[in-house]
């Protein structure tokens, strides 16, 4: 993985086997889509060129290779080393055959996850990270099992030796120069133009052959002719070749000092060939402070993960049923069946499901047990290897040598094997070892092989396991080595990936964990495996009897098809009414949601040709996403009581006036769904502008059979006044569009229940019947739109108020706090409820929502000390930005980015809530410059949930402000409306008038007072005259409660 802010150029795997090359060019391509290596990088796996060429050599070869590549892209005929000068170039070495993972040690994989990759995968050695660098200092000489004097001296004032871990940077200029000597022989020997030119290979130490000459504690002499031995590079009849080899490197790289750095902390661990090293770096490893943690399980979903002990090691592994795993074992890409215990030291790799029973019936201790893919010609077998975690590879029988952990002659005895069956006569007696004995049965004439081929080792030469063995076609470790299948084994682990993954998609969802999905949606998205994410998404939603969790799914459902469409096709945001869709809509309407879901299915089918369609079929997904959220919001429903009063007379206005809100903390924790999956919590106040209410309605009854609809807005902007008048039924049929209309107060008749669009009655007769005739409503709002202030809840909460009272019922604050959650979910605005319990209930308060259903708002009035409401008139101001926002277009983005879980946005929701609290106390307290530094953090979290909601103009007014307050924030969403700010000095106006006149960028600004509302809203019956609003002036009447 690239680390943050280096951009490769080019980035070369090396490898020792070309059968190697397309499935390792395979895994760097799957990388670089999922975002782990850096914007565009050239992409190069290189086959050593010969099979004893060295790390010094690889290297060589390797960046001959990306010279080449680059020249080439350059329009270059021939190799310059000008290319190298700005290019980044990364080369990666896969080093030996490793014994105990079938795709060498880069592949190794690690049992961690990374909370922060943009994708979610698996990591392997290859994709690990190293931390920051520091402690440069220059290297004197390379000590290759030196004697323990000879290492002390090197200790440093820690007593810490520094250790080579096999990174190594070389400049442009130093590239260059070790560039041009592979055109020199003997070193052309290390190049495939060497060896195509037929020259005669050597082999070559990337540490002690080119890294060491740079070194300044090093002589000429004694590198060139005096350390051949020490460090093992090549036999005699080459050594001549490797002296001339050394003595150009010298003369090339000599000059050039050498600089080393240390990682604080850092730990190296090096993969041996012993299993027990590896099993203890697997489970006993200590974390760096540098590097990602070791878990006990990593990608895994395991059925019951109180049987996994403490220093066991479960990756990418599928365990289902009754699986215990010991102290001290590790199981990678397993899929197992339990009933069966897993004892202590053991390793076991590549294992699939059909293992279980074999396993069921012998317990495990201290031995590795590996599956593997191997190609015999154009015939795939999975072949299976049984070794001790304490067998040395490389020991002859009839010395130290092992097998099973215990001596080659006890293995005899117990099992009938004789040494002649694993070892022909071709072998000499002192060359026999584990890694050429024919153990591994990996053909049968009659009958299939498995697992049980291989564990009856473990027993004795009792029942058939000796005979099905002898009868069997083996192969030794060597043998096998050079027929696996890595592309199969890679595909196999991605596949058992995505296998265990979808359980976690299920846990995830139906457990309510606050666990962001989408990085392992764009892996499975950029891998192929779509279709089975979506297939447990449709299951997850369809099953599920929340209907949150099924409503969080099918958010999940649009991000796959978003990914799908690789950033082509248009905003993700944008209508979602094609008719095609409606069948599937009406379903979930009717609250049939596994009908719902499969309807959408199949509908999503005739939609994944291009990204376009992709796109809209995302929008379509989020519609029906919010058809859940509105049935979730709905249970607020039961919290609307509703009570009978003598209606007023016919012609006699009912009159409701609010204050406007300003939200000082704990916004957007309010939104369905944060609000009651979540929870929320947010501190409102009640304000006058300039002095005056601005949000009001009133409504009358009147003779005629018909609904009078007036809607006037905007006195700051020039006011705009919309009249209608509805007949039928089909006058109300768009009151689910924001934008229509009188939306607005169409939807508030629904609501009331005094209109029911779903009746079969006429308009005019449902209303004769309920009534005896008609109703006329006015509703008016001073602010402009999109203020901030929260005018359209408070103004759905004014309207349905005036004609609850005057149909002759009556409702409290709390009951018109719910009606209004509900309206706005009728409304398909989707707004919370932070704005209804701001303009309907007096004062300083903080309202508060559990994380469960149904949605419950409850309300707690602050108490704050005497006097205070008056001193914070003194120091609160209004300023109107000049800007104005749509909501609805941030809303998207948030729920969006909600439902996928960002850990930013969690996070964030859970600094939402925790800054309310917060505030509610400073309010208490009196403390003005406390609550400025609420007010501060409050801007700051709603810029993480919404980014954009900063406009520049505004970024310009707070900074010039900035001195001179304890503390701002844009009120509502963001992105414009209005500023409030908490002063330092009281009655501010005028100066902070001319503070923004001298600021430039400002457009047209304006400054407003603001008084704490500590009555309420009001409501009036003022008779028939038609003049009521205007008239009334200061007056307050008590809320109905």
């Amino acid at each position: 993985m690239a680390p943050r802010g280096v951009e490769w150029t080019v980035i070369v795997l090396t490898c020792q086997h070309k059968d190697s090359v397309c499935a390792f060019q395979k895994e760097l391509e799957i990388r670089w889509r999922r975002g782990a290596l850096g914007p565009h990088p050239l992409l190069l796996t290189v086959e050593d060129p010969a099979a004893c060429v060295g790390s010094g050599g690889a290297t060589l070869n390797a960046l001959l290779v990306a010279a080449e590549h680059l020249s080439a892209r350059a329009g270059c005929t021939v190799v310059t080393a000008d290319v190298l000068r700005e290019a980044r170039i990364l080369i990666l070495h896969m080093g030996r055959d490793f014994p105990f993972d079938d795709c060498s040690r880069a592949f190794t994989c690690l049992p961690v996850e990374d909370p922060d990759a943009p994708a979610e995968a698996l990591t392997c050695n290859l994709d690990s990270l190293l931390g920051t660098m520091t402690q440069q200092g220059f290297v004197r000489d390379i000590i290759y099992q030196g004697p323990e004097a000879r290492i002390q001296e090197c200790a440093g004032p820690d007593g810490k030796v520094p250790l080579v871990c096999g990174v190594v940077f070389f400049s442009s200029e130093t590239a260059e120069q070790l560039l041009a000597t592979h055109v020199i022989p003997p070193l052309d020997a290390c190049t495939y133009l060497g060896l195509d030119s037929g020259a005669q290979t050597i082999q070559l130490s990337l540490f002690f052959d080119i890294v060491l000459c740079m070194a300044d504690g090093v002589t000429e002499e004694d590198f060139v002719t005096g350390r051949i031995r020490e460090v093992g590079s090549g036999h005699a009849k080459g050594a001549a070749a490797l002296r001339s080899a050394r003595s150009v490197l010298w003369k090339a790289l000599h000059a050039i000092p050498l600089s080393m750095v240390c990682i604080p902390d850092g730990c190296y661990d090096y993969m041996t060939m012993a299993a027990s090293d590896h099993i203890h770096n697997l489970t006993l490893r200590t974390s760096s402070a540098n590097a990602l943690p070791f878990l006990k399980v990593a990608h895994s979903h395991i059925a019951q993960p109180q049987l996994l002990e403490d220093g066991c090691s479960v990756t990418n592994s599928l365990l289902e049923g009754a699986v215990r795993v010991e102290p001290g074992s590790v199981l990678q890409h397993c899929h197992l069946q339990g009933p069966l215990q897993i004892g202590s030291g053991c390793l076991l790799t590549g294992l699939d499901v059909s293992s279980s029973p074999a396993l069921q019936r012998c317990r495990l201790h201290d031995v590795v047990l590996q599956g593997h893919a191997i190609r015999l010609r154009d015939m795939l077998r999975q072949v299976f290897t049984l070794t001790g975690r304490h067998d040395d590879w490389q020991s002859p029988p009839g010395e130290a040598g092992t097998y099973l952990n215990v001596p080659w002659a006890e293995f005899f005895h117990r099992t009938g094997i004789r040494e002649g069956d694993i070892w022909g006569s071709e072998v000499p007696r002192r060359s026999r070892c584990l890694l050429n004995a024919r153990l591994f049965p990996v053909l049968h004439a009659a009958e299939p092989l498995g697992v049980q081929d291989v564990l009856w080792f473990l027993g004795s030469q009792e029942g058939e396991g000796l005979g099905r063995w002898r009868a069997s076609w083996r192969m030794s470790w060597e043998q096998l080595l050079m027929c696996l299948d890595q592309e199969a084994e890679l595909a196999s682990r991605r596949a058992l990936f995505f296998r265990q993954a979808q359980g976690k998609l299920r846990r995830v969802l139906l457990e309510h964990r606050d666990c962001s999905l989408l990085p392992l949606i764009r892996t499975a998205v950029s891998e192929g495996y779509q279709e089975a994410v979506l297939s447990t998404l449709d299951q997850v939603a369809s099953v599920a009897a929340d209907p949150g969790v099924a409503a969080r799914a099918l958010a999940c459902i649009a991000d796959v098809l978003g990914c799908m469409a690789k950033g082509d096709g248009g905003l993700r945001s944008g209508p979602a009414a094609n008719r095609e869709w409606a069948p599937a809509f009406q379903q979930l309407e009717r609250g049939d949601i596994a009908e719902g879901v499969k309807a959408l299915a199949t509908e999503r089918r005739k939609w994944l040709g291009r990204p376009a369609l992709l796109v809209r079929a995302a929008r379509h997904y989020e519609g029906a996403e919010q058809i859940l959220i509105r049935q979730a919001v709905m249970s607020a429903c039961r919290f609307i009581n509703v009570g009978r009063e003598e209606p007023p007379p016919v012609g006699h206005w009912v009159l409701v006036e609010c204050p406007a809100r300003i939200d000082v903390s704990g916004g957007w924790s309010d939104t369905p769904p944060i609000t009651y999956e979540h929870g929320g919590a947010v501190v409102d106040i009640a304000i006058l502008v300039d002095g005056r209410r601005p949000i009001g309605a009133r409504a009358r009854r009147i003779a005629e059979p018909e609904l009078r609809l007036v809607s006037a807005s905007g006195a700051l902007e020039g006011e705009v006044v919309l009249e209608l008048v509805c007949q039928d039924l089909e006058d109300l049929q768009d009151y689910c569009q924001p934008h229509a209309p009188g939306a607005l107060l169409k939807a508030a008749f629904i609501c009331t229940q005094i209109v029911t669009l779903a009746s079969q009655k006429p308009l005019q007769a449902q209303l004769l019947e309920c009534s005896g005739g008609g109703f006329e409503v006015h509703s008016w709002s001073s602010l402009p739109h999109g203020s901030g202030l929260g005018t359209s809840s408070i103004l759905a909460g004014a309207v349905m108020a005036a004609l609850y009272r005057a149909a002759g019922k009556s409702a409290n604050a709390e009951s018109l706090i719910h009606a209004v959650l509900h309206l706005e979910q009728v409304l398909t605005t989707g707004g919370g409820w932070q704005d209804q319990v701001g303009g309907l209930v007096p004062g300083i308060k903080i309202g508060r929502s559990k994380a469960l259903l149904p949605l419950k708002v409850e309300v707690e009035q602050i108490p704050v000390p005497e006097g205070f409401p008056q001193t914070l008139n003194q120091h609160l101001l209004l300023i109107y930005t000049g800007k104005t926002r749509l909501a609805r277009n941030l809303l998207q983005d948030v729920l969006r980015n909600w439902y996928a879980r960002l850990p930013a946005i969690v996070q964030n929701a859970d600094a939402l809530v925790s800054n309310a609290e917060q505030c509610a106390q400073a309010f208490r307290q009196g403390n003005l410059p406390l609550l400025g530094e609420c007010l501060t953090r409050y801007w700051q979290q709603k810029k993480c949930m919404a980014p954009g909601c900063e406009p520049l103009a505004v970024r310009r007014m707070m900074d010039a402000l900035q001195p001179y307050v304890y503390g701002q924030s844009l009120a509502g969403a963001g992105g414009g409306g209005f500023l409030y700010i908490l002063t330092k000095e009281p009655s501010q106006k005028d100066f902070i008038q001319q503070i923004l006149a001298n600021t430039e960028g400002l457009g047209n600004f304006s400054i407003h007072t603001v008084e704490v509302d500590t009555a309420g809203f009001s409501l009036q019956l003022v008779g028939s005259d038609p003049k009521a609003r205007g008239d009334t002036g200061n007056e307050r009447a008590q809320p109905v409660m």
